[in-house]
């Protein structure tokens, strides 16, 4: 297996900790451990916990509070992974072999295409298109999907436009993998992250061969717990477990009991009021900005998750653009390029609003230079 460089998690590695004005990350501000968890419990709990190996599919108890996320999983349905990137590894290996045929929604994170590849298979992209505000075109995915097809790939809600399928399209997505006997795959790790307050659909329980992965990451704003999940079928998701076996081997045994302590009902509600207050407040900071810059920049607002897909008018190529703005400005967004699609930046504003503000504030001045 050779696989292609991952540019976008090549650059965000090499520069996220040396700008101070990091627009490129996508997820919501990260937690203290003294916002997870009181002082009394680390200190007559965690502290005591032997740091040995815990369950290598993910403990009981946090695989029974992941499955309460799904409609009629039990913890038989999921599979803890070191993040949600593995998930999406391990979904990928055990599904296809070379030669395979799989359909990919695109934009999205360019984990799973670049995998694709490199085990032999083909990646069919299946484009989401600004003109429809970031839908589907169902009759493109009609003419794709054929029966070496041997999955469907989505992202919802997506990465990087922030765009969220109807059930309509869900269906639809479905019932063209069922007349071939495909799986259906959702990355749905920004599930959770909608403007409206409205929970995404799942995929999960829409389809008897659907397979979904989420994680910590986003919303939960714990990205460092390095704790993902797949949730399918009992049958698969042993096999899958095999797979693990081959990879991480198991979740670390303190992120597994730090989620656990997030995901009890009600400490998952004031982390999820938490998200929507962050969100709801820098969007409003980010459409301003928008605003003021008087059509240098043109965009569809995001549905969901800490992103924004933007479309900026000055011609100039994005990776560029980006490279400018980290040296000069010292301001990190993720450049189109690493979607495949040239003359956009993904700008993450789930994060601090004072850092937003400026990042923002220097990110407009020099697109009003390229003017």
């Amino acid at each position: 297996m050779k696989i292609e460089r991952f540019e976008m998690e090549r650059f965000q590695s090499t520069w996220e900790h040396t700008v101070e004005f990091n627009l490129a990350d996508s997820g919501v501000l990260p937690l203290t451990l003294a916002g997870l968890v009181d002082h009394t419990w680390v200190q007559e709990v965690l502290a005591h916990e032997p740091i040995g190996y815990g369950m290598t599919n993910g403990s009981l108890e946090l695989r029974t509070e992941i499955a309460g996320l799904y409609h009629a999983a039990g913890p038989e349905h999921v599979l803890v992974t070191s993040g949600s990137a593995e998930a999406n590894f391990l979904v990928t290996w055990a599904l296809l072999q070379p030669g395979d045929e799989a359909v990919v929604m695109l934009p999205n994170y360019m984990q799973i295409p670049l995998l694709i590849r490199g085990l032999g298979a083909e990646a069919k992209t299946w484009w989401l298109t600004e003109a429809n505000q970031w839908g589907p075109d169902l009759d493109d995915l009609a003419r794709l999907v054929s029966p070496r097809t041997k999955a469907i790939f989505v992202c919802n809600p997506n990465n990087p436009t922030g765009a969220v399928l109807t059930i309509e399209a869900m269906n639809a997505i479905c019932e063209m993998a069922a007349k071939v006997n495909a799986w259906v795959v959702a990355d749905e790790v920004y599930r959770g992250g909608e403007r409206d307050g409205h929970t995404t659909p799942s995929f999960w329980a829409r389809y008897a061969r659907a397979l979904v992965t989420g994680g910590m990451s986003k919303v939960f704003g714990l990205p460092g717990l390095r704790i993902g999940w797949i949730v399918g079928p009992h049958d698969m998701i042993d096999s899958l477990w095999s797979y693990h076996d081959y990879t991480t081997i198991s979740p670390n045994l303190i992120g597994d009991r730090l989620a656990l302590m997030a995901l009890t009902p009600r400490t998952r509600q004031r982390l999820a009021l938490r998200a929507q207050s962050i969100l709801s407040e820098n969007f409003l900071l980010l459409s301003r900005w928008v605003d003021d810059l008087e059509g240098l920049v043109t965009w569809t607002p995001p549905q969901a998750g800490a992103i924004a897909f933007l479309r900026y008018h000055p011609k100039t190529n994005s990776t560029e653009l980006a490279t400018r703005l980290r040296k000069e400005h010292d301001v990190l967004v993720v450049p189109g390029d690493h979607f495949q699609m040239d003359g956009f930046i993904r700008v993450g504003f789930g994060g601090e609003r004072r850092l937003l503000e400026e990042g923002l504030r220097r990110t407009g001045d020099l697109l009003r230079s390229l003017r």
